[in-house]
């Protein structure tokens, strides 16, 4: 283990216990080794703080360990059915009450961006932040005349600052992430379902490109193209011109953050048309345009409600989106429909055909399973559905079957809890089936229409006349070489490559315990003819029967 990831696992261990929160430390087994070390440190004992909540004194401990952690944080926040409230409203505060830096700071951040003044940039700049999340913090500014609107409706910006250093904090809390899943690996049963190094990994790629402003730019625009002239949801403008790594520039729109139910309901806003649009949004970002906002907790969502009897939400934060991959939409696309018709036999076949679940499953204990958890919550909102329930009884299905967990869908996982989070927030009465039913069904008709299979024919038409153009010389190429008897077909399969490479294996290693029993036999031979020195023939025999005994234990 390197030694910044071992003084990072210290540091976390420390801030755990100077926060008071031993009942966390002791559930911590990967630090066990760590623990005592710090129990028994009586500076430790002199400095944590015992007075506040234990809900105030985690959040506080998430803020000192840095971004990974406060996002940790903020997707539990969403998940009030499994915290005790009084952590999850304290949670709750790490999505828009994260300590800023200095403005100052920003404001110089910004001028070596542009390589010029701030004031020559923009009208106004105020550089008391508007908000501060765990990654950056918007400061408002607004746009010089001269400067085109490109589509937005007032010249007032915010300007999205990164964090001082935040390679170096994110590198080292990465390198400690990849460290506990090589030991989870290692020694955890279930990491061969669960496959923590690959969940890591794709956690890495999430947090590094979210760490590029031009990256995040590109998706804010990207989704407002998908959006635009929607009354579902308001993607703000994106100022290009003014956008760099550690800078980007977008129109600030003035909205009711959806944690303030008070506000929504003094408006006389349509909740529950609200909540309903909610579940229209995520179905057809992920389904029909297969590009999602994958970072929809609180502090990231706003509702304008100019019209309170038809509200209309408005994104920003776009740093995390997600795509699915053809093969995984279809299934998951399927999965759902699966469930929607209580069709729990299809859904057991789907996992199979997918390569989610080993050959060999019983599909009808699968399916058994998988209606004992799905038949209690269907039709119900979701005031009534115990999902803290649900959860572990899928986790239960999941270990009995060896469902494997799959990284890319990971940030598919994470928005549905948050979505889910958010209804239950928003409306308990909603019923998620009932709404997302027919917009599976509709998507499914348009998938398969007449119209949907002559588009896809005519965009693969190039590709297919590509590939006969190549195909061509490869076939009369092949025809004159068995003409000419110089053809020969080489079979390969991947048992004859096992065969092969055990063959080669077997031999090295019969080869390196024929040498060991030379050294060996070399030893026995010199000490039996008593010649000297006597330690050179002990060290020979014991050298041979070291490496010996070493490769019969490979």
């Amino acid at each position: 283990m390197k030694l910044r990831v071992l003084s990072r696992l210290i540091e976390i261990q420390r801030v755990l216990v100077r926060h008071g929160l031993d009942e966390f430390v002791r559930a911590t087994h990967l630090f066990r080794p760590l623990r005592f070390v710090f129990l028994l440190s009586p500076w430790t004992w002199f400095v944590r703080g015992k007075d506040a909540p234990r809900a105030v004194r985690l959040r506080l401990a998430l803020e000192e360990l840095g971004p990974i952690f406060v996002k940790f944080g903020q997707a539990l926040s969403t998940r009030r059915d499994l915290l005790p409230l009084d952590i999850a409203d304290e949670l709750a505060k790490l999505q828009d009450c994260v300590p800023p830096f200095d403005g100052k700071i920003a404001r110089r951040i910004v001028e070596e961006a542009y390589g010029r003044s701030a004031e020559q940039v923009f009208s106004s700049f105020d550089e008391t932040p508007l908000a501060a999340a765990s990654i950056a913090q918007v400061h408002v500014a607004e746009l010089r005349p001269e400067v085109p609107l490109n589509g937005a409706k007032t010249r007032e910006v915010v300007v999205k600052v990164l964090r001082p250093d935040m390679f170096k904090v994110i590198s080292r809390d990465l390198e400690v992430l990849h460290e506990l899943a090589r030991i989870a690996d290692r020694h955890w049963e279930g990491s061969r379902r669960l496959k923590p190094m690959e969940v890591v990994r794709e956690y890495e790629k999430t947090i590094i490109d979210e760490l590029d402003l031009m990256r995040e730019a590109a998706n804010a625009s990207q989704l407002r193209r998908n959006w635009e002239n929607s009354p579902l949801l308001y993607v703000p403008a994106v100022h290009f011109d003014f956008c760099r790594a550690q800078v980007m520039v977008m129109e600030r729109i003035h909205g009711v953050q959806i944690s303030n139910m008070t506000r929504l309901r003094e408006a006389g806003t349509d909740i529950r048309r609200l909540a309903e649009n909610g579940v229209e949004i995520f179905f057809t970002q992920v389904f029909k345009h297969n590009f999602f906002h994958a970072d929809m907790h609180p502090g990231n969502i706003f509702v304008l409600i100019d019209n309170p009897a038809n509200p209309k939400y408005a994104a920003v934060d776009f740093g995390i989106v997600g795509t699915l991959d053809p093969r995984d939409q279809y299934y998951l696309a399927e999965n759902f429909l699966a469930v929607f018709e209580r069709d729990y036999r299809k859904v057991a076949t789907l996992h199979l055909e997918s390569g989610w679940v080993p050959e060999g499953s019983r599909v009808d204990e699968m399916e058994s399973a998988i209606r004992t958890v799905c038949e209690p919550i269907f039709n119900k909102p979701l005031k009534e559905i115990s999902f803290g329930t649900v959860l572990l009884r899928l986790f239960e299905i999941s270990r009995r079957f060896n469902v494997s967990i799959q990284p890319q869908l990971i940030l598919l996982q994470k928005t549905l809890l948050n979505i889910e989070g958010l209804g239950r927030d928003l409306y308990p009465d909603l019923d998620v089936f009932k709404i997302a039913g027919p917009i599976m069904r509709d998507w499914q008709r348009e998938k398969m229409s007449g119209r949907a299979l002559v588009e896809n024919a005519r965009s693969q038409l190039p590709e297919i006349f590509t590939s006969l153009q190549a195909l061509a010389p490869l076939v009369r190429s092949a025809v004159q070489r068995a003409q000419d008897g110089r053809l020969r077909l080489a079979v390969e399969a991947p048992e004859i490559n096992a065969l092969r490479s055990e063959i080669k294996r077997t031999n090295r290693r019969r080869d390196k315990v024929t040498v060991a029993a030379v050294i060996l036999l070399g030893g026995i031979v010199w000490l039996a003819l008593g010649r000297d020195p006597q330690w050179a023939g002990w060290a020979l025999a014991a050298v041979g029967a070291a490496w010996i005994v070493a490769e019969m234990r490979k």
